[in-house]
């Protein structure tokens, strides 16, 4: 997610040298577990100050679950895993009334989507009707059964996966809950230095519990991130760069290589997210360059390329990189 549009040095400001910090920490501890893979830490970071959640693809056995074990170590919260399947019901990750047989009354017996960093394993394994009941919890942050709303803990991410490979018992999600996703963060194989140093660092068979007692440190807990998501919020963005975030957006909808453009959500997400960059970088406001660093997972899966070209082969990315190297950057 780098660049060369633009460029903007300013030391940073005191009352966010807190944040800059933060995230300084939280990376020094994942990658004392967690090897490679920018998008993923950097686009999950952004995620989570942003009060967004992400989509990720990627084949199996690249760490997902690792990568939220640990950063729920970390960051002091709770972390949950729901491997979606064919016969994974809602009630399945929602939770549903239990009958107490002593009490004589039906209780709410709550599921696994109560905790804090959920990890939603091929989710779209499962009927529409299961993921739909996850992307409700995602934007209201509850469960209503019988009337009754049941609010899940705060701060509240989702990462989602889904296999990039065509196999039998997936369902596509709709373009309307993909647009739910504030990113789409795609997770490859590791470079060949990076496979050197997983082999290393987890080829003893040493329990991951054990590992994550010793190794990492907790440098926060839920409070401070809830703070910390508050802080971000306030980082100015200028009428300029609002008008770059808009030009951007409206611009997938006439590019002629997608049939689909971006939603006027895809320009919220930028914004939260230039937001989030500028005060991970100690700064107290955002710039094009933290727009354009992040724009690639916040509109990838937004836009549809048309039957054309697809045919010809054309890639998502490199399209976008295309239409926004066209649009004239703010320069003050």
């Amino acid at each position: 997610m780098t660049h060369e549009l633009y460029r903007q040095t300013a030391p940073p400001s005191e009352a966010f040298q807190n944040l800059r910090d933060l995230y300084g920490q939280i990376t020094q501890q994942v990658r004392k577990l967690y090897v490679g893979q920018d998008e993923l830490l950097l686009g999950t970071l952004t995620a989570l100050f942003s009060g967004g959640h992400v989509l990720i693809e990627s084949v199996p056995g690249l760490g997902k679950t690792l990568f939220v074990r640990a950063l729920g170590q970390i960051l002091g919260c709770e972390f949950g895993r729901v491997q979606f399947t064919a016969d994974l019901m809602p009630s399945d990750i929602t939770g549903a009334p239990v009958y107490d047989m002593k009490e004589s009354e039906f209780r709410f017996r709550p599921g696994p989507i109560f905790t804090q960093l959920l990890l939603a394993d091929e989710i779209n394994r499962s009927p529409a009707k299961t993921h739909a009941a996850l992307l409700e919890v995602m934007q209201e942050y509850r469960v209503t059964v019988d009337g009754t709303s049941h609010l899940v803990p705060r701060p509240f991410l989702v990462m989602a996966t889904q296999n990039p490979l065509e196999s039998e018992g997936t369902y596509n999600l709709p373009e309307a809950q993909l647009d739910r996703f504030m990113f789409k963060l795609r997770v490859d194989y590791p470079t060949a230095a990076e496979e050197m140093n997983i082999l290393r660092m987890h080829s003893q068979q040493v329990d991951l519990n054990q590992r994550l007692r010793d190794e990492v440190e907790t440098v926060a807990n839920p409070e401070m991130l809830m703070a910390a998501i508050s802080q971000c919020s306030t980082v100015r963005i200028e009428d300029d760069l609002t008008d770059y975030i808009n030009k951007i957006v409206r611009m997938t909808r006439q590019w002629t290589a997608f049939h689909i453009g971006a939603s006027p959500r895809a320009g919220i997400a930028l914004m939260q997210a230039a937001r989030t960059l500028a005060a991970f970088s100690g700064r107290d406001f955002a710039t094009p360059d933290d727009v354009v660093e992040i724009a690639l997972p916040a509109l990838r899966h937004r836009v549809q390329l048309t039957a054309e070209s697809e045919v010809e082969g054309r890639d998502v990315d490199e399209e976008l990189r295309s239409l926004i190297r066209g649009i004239e950057v703010p320069r003050d």
